[in-house]
């Protein structure tokens, strides 16, 4: 057999084995996201999140290790849970001050395979070891000095170079926020310009490999905040994947 012919079976193979995970990957989160034990509310906010599409742009796969950075009520910790399956593990990363203890040990105690972090990761078991990470509408908060917190370049760059150090070589970081546009008060708003997340990212030593606007919202002007009630849930939102050099 010609070696074209050979490499060229390879990559069929491959590919088709690619598929077959996916397919396996999708099916997996559609039962266990439609699952009777999942809260409605929670349910309710999958048309306008994409769970399977942003696991899958994420490049989140069977079997790996994730890291939640601020996993607050769990929305995407159940999402991540069953993007894995039970051969992979979920650290659900939270500051203690927005921990609800009881909720969450409950909701880790029904999903089986995502272990509580709280403090720094640095003290964690997953230092170093995770496949991917990912932190949802968080960043701003991160920029902009949620609760009195630090605010600015300084303290997001070591947050994100927190999670960059808990990642293998080659580890993927998944963010995803609300947009924000110059001129209007971002951190009233909750939100903040994708640019400064993309400059934030290369400043804690990561590549920026995709974008996607998959969660775009074009009727979003940008002027109101993310709560009220006109955009509450479906904002205009960005969303990078970024990757720790292999």
């Amino acid at each position: 057999m010609k070696l074209q012919s050979l490499l060229a079976l390879v990559l069929v193979g491959a590919l088709v084995h690619n598929a077959q995970a996916q397919d396996e990957q999708t099916t997996r989160m559609k039962t266990l996201l439609a699952a009777p034990a999942r809260p409605a509310e929670s349910k309710a906010r999958d048309a306008s999140r994409k769970p399977v599409e942003t696991v899958q742009f994420m490049g989140i796969k069977t079997g790996n290790t994730v890291i939640e950075m601020i996993a607050v009520g769990g929305w995407f910790t159940e999402v991540l849970s069953a993007a894995v399956g039970p051969t992979g593990k979920v650290y659900a990363s939270n500051p203690a001050f927005l921990v609800k203890e009881a909720d969450e040990q409950a909701l880790h105690q029904r999903l089986g395979n995502v272990v509580a972090v709280h403090g720094p990761l640095a003290n964690s078991p997953v230092q170093g070891k995770g496949d991917a990470a990912l932190t949802a509408q968080n960043l701003h908060d991160i920029f902009n000095g949620f609760a009195g917190q630090p605010s600015g370049e300084a303290p997001t760059v070591e947050f994100l170079k927190s999670i960059y150090a808990a990642l293998k070589p080659g580890g993927v970081l998944g963010v995803i926020d609300h947009v924000g546009i110059a001129g209007q008060d971002n951190a009233k708003l909750h939100r903040m310009l994708p640019q400064t997340a993309r400059d934030l990212l290369i400043k804690a030593g990561f590549r920026i490999e995709a974008e996607s606007t998959m969660l775009a919202n074009p009727a979003d002007d940008h002027t109101k905040g993310v709560f009220d009630p006109a955009v509450r849930g479906t904002t205009d939102q960005f969303m990078i994947r970024a990757r720790k050099p292999g």
